[in-house]
């Protein structure tokens, strides 16, 4: 099974996906920004480097995407391939710093890639705004992004909720400027009380917090439509199977009942015979 992490730079992806490994015993897949040889050299100059960069990623993406539909272990991701081709790239392209030819040779290949892999089983989007990525930014003083632009953050903000509006697959969105989930265990909490009732039918908390707070999150289908929780459907389906199992007793519990009067009748019909 495929779940998978998205959102902007600094909205706490590697943390819920740290967390939600260890809590559910799932393999993690780390997005690799220790040992990427173009990381460095595009912050410096983003023009020149932002090609390299972006199919540098795809193609490592497109590697982890083949190795999760092979295996038949639970695998959350640390970010997606979705998001290289759909925000990043995109706005390089219109900021100026990918050239229409890249940009389009680029998204032919990222079309070739998505005809021969399927979407993951439950997407979880990370959404923040502006100064909580910026605070999250600087909290964690990575020296390469300390020269990123507020602009080009707002650029990948404004695609992540054009993308995340038209997302065909199950999607969870959670808000990041509100539940602190690497604070506050309850946040944590809600999360998991989620992913149990999208991915098991398990029953959900109610969706305020201890202190009375908005906990805010969406659930959508296949198709994209806001839905009811899997939790009510299950609890539907599983209250028709009872009904179904107790008329079931109730016809069993019958015939038995008529199948002893048949032999208490035939019981004694025998012995008035052998009286005569």
């Amino acid at each position: 099974m495929h779940i998978a992490v998205a959102g902007n730079i600094g909205c706490g992806k590697t943390t819920l996906t740290n967390m939600l490994a260890k809590h559910y015993g799932w393999e993690p897949r780390f997005e690799s920004v220790e040992f990427n040889p173009y990381l460095e050299d595009f912050y410096a100059d983003m023009g020149r480097w932002s090609f390299n960069l972006q199919v540098y990623f795809l193609n490592k993406r497109f590697k982890d995407v083949v190795d999760i539909a092979n295996s038949d272990q639970y695998i959350i991701q640390d970010r997606t391939i979705y998001e290289d081709a759909r925000i990043f790239a995109p706005n390089l392209h219109r900021q100026g710093f990918m050239s229409d030819r890249d940009f389009e040779n680029y998204s032919d290949l990222f079309d070739l890639m998505m005809s021969l892999v399927k979407m993951p089983d439950l997407m979880i989007y990370i959404r923040s705004t502006i100064p909580n990525l910026v605070a999250q930014i600087q909290k964690r003083g990575r020296a390469y992004e300390s020269s990123m632009r507020i602009d080009y953050l707002q650029g990948l903000n404004e695609l992540y909720e054009n993308w995340i509006v038209d997302y065909k697959g199950k999607l969870l969105i959670i808000d990041g400027d509100t539940i602190k989930f690497g604070d506050r265990p309850e946040d944590f909490r809600y999360i998991t009380d989620r992913i149990d009732a999208e991915l098991f039918g398990l029953f959900p908390f109610e969706a305020t917090s201890e202190h009375g707070r908005e906990v805010k999150w969406e659930m959508r289908n296949e198709k994209g439509e806001m839905r009811k929780s899997v939790a009510h459907i299950k609890a539907k389906a599983f209250a028709v199977r009872i009904v179904k199992f107790s008329k079931f007793l109730e016809n069993e519990k019958r015939e038995y009942i008529l199948s002893k009067q048949i032999l208490r009748s035939g019981t004694s019909i025998g012995a008035n015979l052998h009286e005569c």
